[in-house]
């Protein structure tokens, strides 16, 4: 037994000053339902992804989904919450309801709305992912802990700035032909590489174009049994998904390990008999361009410390032989926290389904997904293929 992704919804990211979390919530599911054209009565689950943390006032969210259809009603609905990992913990959630014959089809959103908030606000919630008694306590933020990250790399691979702003620059080009992206403009490697006034340094040595969006938005996935597949119209399989978690104080980890994201596409690989040469492209977590760096070596495309090689020889880009983030990953599309791992999926399915448009990848067979929730605490991959 396995899950399949039959429908799927997604809004733009960026400022949606008007909505309500319950709106983009309702909006996402009713359009994810049609997309799939499931009879809603069939859906046995539903699944919120939603950090919230005080970004907004409605904490009891899970029921909200049921406002899209009446006959949603009495679906068992469940939020789910694991940091920036949300959105992929909510779906593994449904997949094992899935997989256990619970049920037949669930009904996944990720949803936040953030920019209600300033920017302060906005950092001390997120600070709490963190492990508080060593890090939020002591006034570590989240571009803090993960200028750490980079702090440790340039101390023992050597200065890698201007790698990080290949990588931002790169997201930002990929991020103009994606009509759902939150910042739909190329700046160029020369900005992304430059500290000015625009582009100041948050976090030695993190400029803000090493830093993810504070976002709105929400996306949704219908996800029925795989023997149920040849109902739909088309049909997106797990060929695997993997759970990986870590100890939350950073305090207990070798950073540059990266060991987390490691041992879930490692055990993702080896669930779906495949290798990183087998993934036509990949979707990570970018919250900051250092991590989308150490997960280039945490999926086997270079070696520990030689992630650069992956972006000197081309093979990241849109056109190189395994593009990373067509779509332009959090850094362009936006990172509004729960959605984020249903949005990757997604996006996925798109690309799989031929249905991305200006940043469609040539020819894709397997795409690869990670999510990661913390400072590679949760950690999220998913192997995806098109079955029908």
């Amino acid at each position: 037994m396995g899950c399949s992704i039959v429908g799927w919804a997604h809004v733009p990211f960026g400022k949606h000053t008007a909505s309500s979390l319950e709106k983009l919530i309702v909006g996402v599911a009713d359009e994810a339902l049609s997309n799939s054209a499931i009879d809603p009565s069939e859906i046995g689950g539903t699944w919120l992804g939603n950090l919230n943390g005080g970004f907004v006032s409605d904490i009891f969210a899970s029921s909200l989904i049921l406002q899209s259809d009446d006959r949603l009603r009495w679906a068992a609905s469940t939020r789910v919450e694991n940091a920036c990992a949300s959105g992929a913990a909510a779906i593994n959630a449904a997949c094992d309801a899935i997989e256990a014959g619970r049920i037949n089809a669930a009904l996944v959103v990720g949803a936040e709305l953030m920019t209600q908030r300033d920017t302060l606000a906005v950092t001390n919630i997120l600070a709490g992912c963190s492990y508080v008694p060593e890090e939020a306590s002591i006034g570590l933020t989240f571009p803090g802990i993960f200028a750490e990250f980079a702090t440790a790399y340039f101390d023992e691979y050597g200065d890698h700035s201007e790698v990080l702003a290949k990588i931002a620059a790169k997201n930002h080009a990929n991020g103009v032909k994606n009509p759902l992206a939150q910042m739909r403009k190329d700046l160029g490697f020369d900005f992304c590489n430059t500290v000015s006034i625009k582009n100041p340094i948050i976090a030695a040595p993190l400029r803000m174009t090493d830093c993810s969006l504070v976002s709105d938005g929400a996306a949704a996935l219908v996800i029925v049994d795989s023997r149920r597949a040849k109902e739909f119209e088309r049909a997106v399989t797990f060929r695997a998904r993997a759970q990986v978690s870590d100890f939350l104080p950073m305090s207990r980890r070798a950073l540059l390990d990266f060991e987390g994201p490691k041992r879930a596409w490692a055990r993702a690989y080896a669930d779906a008999g495949c290798s990183t040469n087998d993934l036509s492209f990949a979707e990570v977590h970018d919250c900051f361009t250092i991590a989308e760096l150490l997960s280039y070596e945490a999926m086997g495309l270079a070696p520990k410390g030689e992630g650069r090689r992956a972006l000197d020889d081309g093979t990241v880009y849109l056109g190189g032989r395994l593009p990373v983030n067509a779509s332009g990953g959090l850094k362009a599309k936006g990172h509004p926290i729960g959605a984020t791992g249903v949005s990757m999926h997604v996006i996925a399915a798109m690309q799989l389904c031929g249905e991305a448009g200006e940043f469609q990848v040539d020819h894709p067979k397997l795409g690869g997904v990670f999510n990661m929730g913390g400072s590679a605490v949760a950690n999220y991959v998913s192997i995806l293929e098109r079955t029908r």
